[in-house]
């Protein structure tokens, strides 16, 4: 289906995206004020660890679908969609400094060294930092194209080491149901780049090896 939207269309697409993607937040925080929930600190907690994943896959399908559908505007989505990976991980980690440790960053620092889905899982919220502080127009042109498409291929670090931190986590538990789900989405949108990558790679070798050819040509002609 060949859908162009207009900037009128485009915006309103952008502002149900955004409302949508605010209805988990809002959830927790009316569930948690009112009393709802048995076990409120473990289901914000898990609630934004898994909307974190799934902002994460979204974010990543994004440049697939575009690509499969030939839909160019859905990457006018991409950089909102990323942020809200960022909004739910600062959430996540938030939770985590303030009701497990009451915003002592020494011990905080502790368990972040000692247990090591946590240390990973840290890592990857670091990693998302220079991902959203980067992600307005004004620090592409600061960072220029190039440096800024490979400062934002963090997100291919970061998304395995979410599925590892949601994987050692879930160990405990013995449930590996979900992180092989988040696993597998995750490998195909990653593999299906490293694909594409490759046969980029083999059709820009094979132009420059066909340029001497023809010059030659040319000038025997």
């Amino acid at each position: 289906m060949d859908f162009h939207p207009n900037p009128r269309q485009l915006g309103w697409i952008k502002g149900a995206i955004f409302a949508l993607a605010l209805v988990p937040f809002v959830r927790m925080v009316y569930l948690s004020v009112t009393g709802q929930l048995v076990e409120p600190l473990e289901f914000i907690t898990r609630g934004t660890g898994d909307w974190t994943l799934y902002f994460l896959c979204i974010t990543l399908a994004v440049t697939p679908l575009r690509k499969l559908s030939k839909w160019n505007w859905l990457i006018k989505l991409r950089r909102m969609l990323g942020l809200y990976v960022f909004f739910y991980a600062a959430l996540h980690f938030t939770t985590f400094l303030w009701f497990d440790h009451f915003f002592d960053v020494q011990a905080m620092w502790k368990d972040v060294l000692k247990r090591p889905f946590i240390t990973v899982g840290f890592a990857a919220f670091v990693l998302l930092v220079p991902l959203a502080v980067t992600s307005t127009n004004a620090m592409v042109r600061r960072l220029g194209g190039k440096r800024w498409q490979w400062l934002h291929r963090l997100v291919y670090v970061v998304a395995p080491l979410g599925i590892l931190h949601f994987w050692w986590m879930k160990a405990g538990k013995h449930n590996f149901t979900q992180p092989i789900i988040f696993g597998v989405i995750v490998a195909v949108l990653l593999g299906v780049r490293l694909v594409w990558r490759q046969r980029q790679m083999r059709a820009q070798q094979a132009c420059s090896c066909s340029m001497p050819t023809a010059r030659t040509g040319s000038a025997r002609g």
